[in-house]
C-alpha cells in the first residue's frame, strides 16, 4: 500500500487492508497527518473524494473504548448519518468501538439507551438538539468534533442549530470541518470556534478523463420519451436520475414503472425505513434506476453507478458537481447526460460558469414517443383518487 509516510495504528492498518485500500486519496493524504497531529482542519472536497476515511481513521484512533463519547460527527441528512456510522463500524472492526447514530423520524428512546454506552456519535442537527435539551447526550468528554458537509447544513438553514451544538462541546476539543465550498457562514464558524485551522483544498474530485459529460436540447413535450430511450440504450449498470423537486421525482418514477423500467423514487418526504429499503435494493443490484432529489441523495456512497441523468438541471455548478461526483469514482468510467428543455436554460448557463466543466452537445437520436401521465393539478402530489391527464411527452 502506498501510504506516503502515513502510519496508522495496527488495528486500523488491518482494517484498511481488508477494505481494499490500495493507496490514499488526495484528501486523505493531506488531512490524516494534520488530524493525527491534533490540528484543526477545514477540508474542501467533493463527493467521491474519500473524506469519511480522511477524518474517520485519524479521529477514531484517538477514541478509547469505554471512556464516554469522545468523537462527535454532525451531518445534514439521515442518509449520510447512517452511511458515516456504517463506515466507522468497518474502520473499527479490530478495535470494538460503540458507534451510535442519532437522527429524526424514528423513536428517540432506543437512541437514549445507546448514548449511555457510546464512544462515537454521528447525528443530524435537529435530533442532536432534542437530546441536548433532554440532557441525554453528555458532551463533556468530546475530544474531536467533525462538521461533515458543513456547506450543505448551512444551505439547509442549520446555522443557528450548529452554533448551539458547537457551544456545548469542550472549547479545547479538536474541530474538523468538511464541505465542497467555503461560504461566509463557514468562515464565521471557523473564526469563533476553531483554533488556527489548516485549510486543505482538493484539486480534483472525480477522474475527468473517465467522465463523459453530454447534454441534449429537447422540447419539453418530448423530454420523458427521450429519458426512456436514454435509459434503455445508454445504461450498462446502475442509473441515477436527478429531478428538481419531490413532486417531479414521484411523477417520473411512476411513469418509468409504466414503461417496464425497474425504478424507485428517493426523496425527503419518505419515511426513513422506506428510504433505507430502497437504498439496499439499489446497492444490491435489485433495482436498476434510482429517481432522486438532491437532498435525499446527498452523501450517499453508491458504487458502480455508470450513468447520471439530469432530468432537471441544478441551480448552480456546485450542485451539478455533487451530482456527477457519484460516477467515475475509484477509477471507474462514468457518463453524465443532461436533458435540457426550455425551462433548464437559465440553470444550465449558471452551471457553465464553472469553466472546468466540459459538457458536449449531442445530436438528438430517433426515439419512440411514449405515454406520460401526470396529475391534472401539476403542483399537487399524486394520491389515490386524483383525476389524471394523459399526455404524450
Amino acid at each position: 500500500m502506498n501510504i506516503k509516510g502515513i502510519t496508522l495504528k495496527p488495528e486500523f492498518e488491518k482494517a484498511i487492508f481488508e477494505l481494499g485500500f490500495s493507496e490514499f486519496t488526495e484528501i486523505q493524504e493531506k488531512c490524516i497527518p494534520l488530524i493525527q497531529q491534533g490540528r484543526d482542519v477545514i477540508g474542501l472536497s467533493f463527493t467521491g473524494s474519500g473524506k469519511t476515511a480522511a477524518f474517520g481513521f485519524p479521529a477514531l484512533e484517538k477514541v478509547i473504548p469505554g471512556n464516554g463519547i469522545q468523537l462527535f460527527v454532525i451531518v445534514p441528512t439521515r442518509e449520510l448519518c447512517i452511511q458515516v456510522a456504517k463506515e466507522f463500524r468497518k474502520f473499527t472492526k479490530y478495535r470494538r468501538t460503540h458507534v451510535v447514530e442519532i437522527y429524526g423520524g424514528v423513536s428517540i428512546n432506543p437512541q437514549i439507551d445507546h448514548l449511555r454506552k457510546a464512544d462515537v456519535v454521528v447525528g443530524t442537527p435537529g435530533r442532536i438538539l432534542d437530546h441536548l435539551s433532554r440532557n441525554t447526550f453528555n458532551t463533556s468528554r468530546i475530544k474531536i468534533l467533525v462538521l461533515d458537509e458543513a456547506d450543505k447544513m448551512f444551505e439547509m438553514g442549520f446555522i443557528d442549530d450548529i452554533k448551539k451544538i458547537v457551544s456545548r462541546v469542550p472549547k479545547n476539543s479538536q474541530k474538523l470541518l468538511f464541505g465542497a465550498t467555503m461560504p461566509q457562514d463557514i468562515m464565521e464558524i471557523a473564526r469563533h470556534y476553531m483554533n488556527n485551522p489548516e485549510k486543505v483544498r482538493m484539486q480534483t474530485y472525480v477522474d475527468k478523463s473517465k467522465l463523459i459529460q453530454h447534454y441534449y436540447d429537447i422540447k419539453k413535450h418530448n423530454k420523458f420519451s427521450l429519458l426512456v430511450h436514454t435509459i434503455k440504450h445508454e445504461s450498462k449498470g446502475l442509473v441515477i436520475i436527478f429531478c428538481g423537486t419531490r413532486h417531479i421525482v414521484d411523477i417520473i418514477n411512476k411513469n418509468l414503472n409504466k414503461q417496464g423500467i425497474k425504478s424507485q423514487a428517493l426523496h425527503g418526504g419518505m419515511t426513513q425505513n422506506r428510504r433505507k429499503d430502497i437504498m439496499d435494493l439499489f446497492r444490491n443490484g435489485n433495482l436498476d434506476v434510482l429517481v432522486a432529489s438532491d437532498v435525499a441523495a446527498r452523501g450517499l456512497d453508491i458504487k458502480n453507478v455508470n450513468l447520471i441523468i439530469n432530468y432537471n438541471l441544478p441551480k448552480n455548478s456546485l450542485e451539478y458537481v455533487h451530482r456527477i461526483g457519484r460516477t467515475a469514482r475509484a477509477g471507474m468510467e462514468g457518463k453524465v447526460i443532461s436533458l435540457l428543455s426550455e425551462d433548464d436554460h437559465d440553470n444550465f448557463r449558471k452551471v457553465l460558469e464553472d469553466r472546468s466543466l466540459l459538457i458536449h452537445k449531442l445530436t438528438l437520436p430517433e426515439f419512440k414517443q411514449v405515454e406520460f401521465i401526470r396529475p391534472q393539478h401539476h403542483n399537487m402530489p399524486f394520491h389515490r383518487g386524483f383525476l389524471k391527464k394523459r399526455m404524450w411527452r
